[in-house]
């Protein structure tokens, strides 16, 4: 695999609440036309498509591709938890990167329904259930969902070993607020500060507030990749590549840890992020901006003594310094990331493409990080993946 891979065109529709958004195939479809407009090729130039999404029956990505086209290409439906869109991309990517494809469209979105996440068929093993077992052994807390245990138990699991304090988290909250108050695609734009988030409804006693839990989103999005000929001969942008990318899943850690941080996948990303670094020739400090997996804020905490950006333990100070915004070491989550730009599972890892290829591309407005050459993106899925990519201006 040693074709250069290109990413010539992206689109997202904006999030939106439960309800307040149109059906799948209709939200997908503008996705893919908005990618196509940008990338400056019609559909029947694409030549496979990989489609992501949790929440649908087999064959919705046929029947929201459809509503683009028809035209017999394969369509391949992707369903990697909450790291559904990256690893529809991942797919996409390796289609080039082999050979098997010239262009290649990814597709994800998601039609979710209000509430907390839970599982659709309840009649046989479900694939958390070892996550759920680990998590009511750590932390217990029956009674609080279990999406908010998971996260909430690694955030806690980092407060008690370091002393890492509740506003640090709200921190997290605020400063995606202000990130996404510019972001005309965010589900909430309003500007919230620690001080809002810390006096928001309590989830969980001196763990969470509401404000550090994202929120059920519905939206999609979509990214066209190509090679080096196809962009050349057809006159395409070539401005961002994807320089180096790493899909992992659990190992033993996970569970024998005995660490909820593991258990929500520190490890996972850590491998993926270690393999992206070696395999590009850079480190943590190289990077300008990033997209990470803040589903909660907890997570967005650990996600970044994950991905190397600061040591162990390091991560409070890292927030405190403002290092995670403009002006700090590395802006991270230009968008408002999932707390306020909302988290349509199977769509939002396309979403965080969408924002780091404007971002390299110098077209994201009052977000843009200025002389952003190196994008790195996280996404991550319980059960488990952890997908890490990493773009680059060519």
């Amino acid at each position: 695999m040693n074709k250069q891979v290109y990413v010539t065109g992206v689109g997202m529709i904006p999030f939106a609440k439960p309800g307040k958004q149109e059906p799948y195939p209709q939200m997908a479809a503008k996705a893919v036309r908005l990618a196509l407009v940008d990338a400056g090729i019609a559909y029947d130039q694409v030549q496979q498509a990989y489609v992501g999404y949790v929440y649908g029956d087999s064959t919705a990505g046929q029947c929201a591709v459809y509503e683009v086209g028809m035209t017999g290409i394969p369509i391949i439906n992707v369903n990697n938890n909450c790291s559904t869109g990256s690893t529809a991309l991942f797919l996409a990517r390796q289609a080039v990167a082999s050979g098997a494809a010239d262009c290649v469209l990814a597709l994800g979105f998601e039609q979710m329904s209000p509430g907390a996440l839970g599982s659709v068929f309840t009649d046989r093993v479900s694939p958390f259930a070892r996550f759920d077992a680990a998590t009511e052994e750590l932390v217990g807390h029956g009674e609080i969902p279990l999406a908010l245990r998971y996260f909430g138990g690694a955030g806690l699991a980092h407060m008690q070993q370091y002393g890492t304090k509740l506003s640090t988290f709200a921190k997290i909250r605020a400063k995606a607020s202000r990130h996404a108050a510019s972001n005309p695609l965010a589900l909430f734009r309003n500007v919230v500060t620690e001080e809002d988030v810390l006096a928001a409804p309590v989830l969980w006693p001196g763990v969470m507030t509401r404000l550090m839990a994202c929120p059920p989103t519905c939206g999609a999005a979509a990214t066209i990749l190509c090679s080096e000929d196809f962009a050349k001969k057809h006159g395409l942008d070539t401005t961002v590549r994807i320089k180096a990318q790493a899909l992992t899943t659990d190992r033993s850690a996970t569970f024998e840890a005995r660490d909820m941080r593991e258990v929500v996948g520190f490890s996972m990303a850590r491998a993926a992020a270690n393999q992206v670094y070696e395999a590009a020739g850079v480190g943590p400090g190289d990077i300008d901006v990033i997209e990470l997996h803040d589903c909660f804020a907890h997570n967005e905490l650990i996600t970044y003594e994950a991905l190397g950006l600061c040591p162990e333990g390091g991560a409070e100070k890292f927030v405190c310094d403002g290092d995670n915004t403009y002006g700090g070491k590395v802006v991270t989550n230009p968008s408002g990331g999932l707390l306020s730009k909302g988290h349509p599972l199977g769509a939002t890892g396309l979403a965080q493409c969408t924002e780091l290829v404007q971002q390299l591309r110098g077209t994201a407005d009052q977000r843009q990080v200025s002389g952003a050459r190196l994008a790195l993106q996280h996404n991550l899925g319980l059960g488990g993946a952890c997908v890490v990519t990493l773009y680059e201006r060519a």
